[in-house]
This record gives structure tokens, sequence and C-alpha cells, in this order.
């Protein structure tokens, strides 16, 4: 196994290295609960590295090398417990593809987690504001002009989905909630009614309207202009909904694409035990601090 660096802390181990190689290195049935966003196929590239599978030149290559770490995920997943990722539907454009239209990511990645054992468990929709994405990506059916030309050309915004994925066999450590859902993440507070129930009914919906957008580690920690950036954060809402439902206290949590550490950050402040592996080195060297930032910051709340 080819590890650029290692560090192992008292609730956090980070390495630099191919998560592939670093997975098929971990003990079975040892993590409690996986959560990430992986690359979307070629659409990003975010290092120069072979490794790299954001580097495929094409869906099916990108396949075929993430297909290897889904199989060691299944093997270090704990019968019953979850794999959840975030993803979202990739515009086909016809430079790259031949034709305009959608690419059914998401239904590929729950098919290839379905090859390796996975059972499909669960997904919600996050809504995202079109007129943002029309202004980011200038996409042609996403133009307000289209709608007076040709409509036929008009399309809807794409969301983002956060999928769970779960490993047969019976789960051996209930995750209960013996007081429900009532320890306060800062989202909006409820408006009546029960504090546990009410989340839970965020928390269930199909659709996850209330996910702020701009609430990202990357965001939060207000880097200089010549630093590193991570082209798509993960929003802490998203990370933190995952651990409350399939996860426990002290689990331990998994992040094979961990970039400037969002799944760890969030872990540690929730009080679980932290894995993350990330090839480029400089997004490493971001996540280890902002890990680091969560158990500081974690002892002084202790504290005071």
């Amino acid at each position: 196994m080819d590890v650029l660096s290692q560090i192992h802390e008292n609730n956090f181990s980070a390495y630099n290295a191919d998560c592939v190689e670093v997975c098929a290195s971990m003990p079975s049935n040892s993590v409690d609960f996986t959560i990430f966003s992986p690359p979307f196929s070629s659409l990003y590239t975010y290092s120069n590295s072979e490794r790299d599978m954001g580097n495929s030149k094409n869906d099916d290559e990108f396949f075929l090398h993430f297909g290897f770490l889904v199989e060691n995920l299944f093997r270090l997943t704990k019968p019953g417990r979850i794999v959840a990722f975030h993803c979202m539907n990739i515009p086909a454009m016809k430079e790259r593809d031949g034709y305009i239209g959608i690419k059914d990511f998401r239904g590929d990645l729950i098919r290839c987690f379905q090859k390796h054992g996975f059972i499909y468990h669960s997904e919600h929709v996050i809504w995202k504001d079109p007129l943002i994405e029309a202004t980011r990506t200038k996409a042609i059916g996403l133009m307000h002009k289209q709608l007076c030309k040709d409509s036929t050309i008009c399309r809807s915004g794409l969301p983002d989905y956060l999928i769970a994925m779960r490993k047969p066999g019976e789960n051996q450590d209930m995750v209960s909630h013996p007081d429900g859902l009532n320890k306060f993440y800062g989202e909006n507070p409820p408006t009546s009614g029960n504090l546990s129930h009410e989340r839970w009914r965020r928390y269930a919906s199909p659709v996850w309207m209330d996910i702020r957008q701009t609430h990202t580690l990357q965001a939060s920690t207000a880097r200089e202009q010549d630093d590193e950036r991570h082209i798509c954060p993960l929003q802490l809402d998203v990370i933190e909904r995952g651990l409350q439902l399939w996860s426990r206290k002290n689990d331990v949590v998994l992040s094979p694409f961990m970039g400037i550490g969002s799944e760890g950050y969030v872990a540690i402040k929730d009080e679980r035990r932290f894995i993350g592996i990330e090839l480029k080195t400089a997004y490493f060297t971001v996540a280890v601090d902002n890990i680091r930032k969560a158990e500081k910051e974690n002892k002084e709340l202790t504290l005071f």
C-alpha cells in the first residue's frame, strides 16, 4: 500500500493515499457507517494521479475503478449497517457525449452498489435553486431565453441526492435515540410541537427543502484567496443528518473521499470516531487541520 502520509490520533485516523488500497488493508466488518461524495465520473478532475477516479476517460472506466472500492466497502461494513453517498445526475454535453441531455449517474451508482451485494435502502432528494445553477453552469436548458425561444429545450434544475445502501444481515448494535433527536444542530427551530418529532418529520421527508447550500466547511473556515479550494464540498447539514439517522456515539465513520475533511469534522463534533482517506495532498493537509479544529472545539465546549 502506497501511503504518502498517515496520522493517527485519539478519535481519528487520516490517510493521504489511494482509498481502494487503504480500504483493502482494513479488517472486515469494522466500519459502522460510511458517508461520502464520490467523484462525479469525469466531470471534475481533482489531480493528475492515475489513481484519481476523476481522471477516467469515460463513465465505463470510472465505474470499473469505482467498483473495486464498493467491493471493499461491502466487506468493511458491519451487517445491517449503512453506506450513504451524496451525488447528482450529470448533464450530457454534445461535444463530450454526442447529445444534450442528462445522464443517470445516480442510478448507475445505485446499480453498482447492488451489483456488489448492497440493498437499496433509502433516498433523499435535496432541493437546489435552479437560478443559482443556471448562473453557475450557463446550461442552455435552464436559460430563460429558451422559454421564450423554444421551451422544448427547457429542463428542470438538477437536485442533489443522499442515497443510503444497506449491507444485508442483522444489525447487532441498535442505533437508538431514547430521547428522540433532541440535540439541537443549528437548523431552523421547531415551529410547533415536540422538537424530536418535528425533526423526525424533516428527516423522513423524501425531499429536503431546508439544506443550507452555503453551509459548508469551506465557507466556514474563511480561507485566503490563494489557499486550496475544494470544488464541491458537501453541505454540513447533509452529513449531520446522515450521522444522526444511521450512526451512534463512538461509532467508526469512514469517508474514502475525505476532501477537506467535512465528514470528519462533523463526525468528531458528533462524538464519533473517524477514518478518512484522501489522495490529494493539499486537500489532506486542510482536512487534518479541520478535524483537529473539531476536536479543539469539542474540548472547549466540555471545559465551559
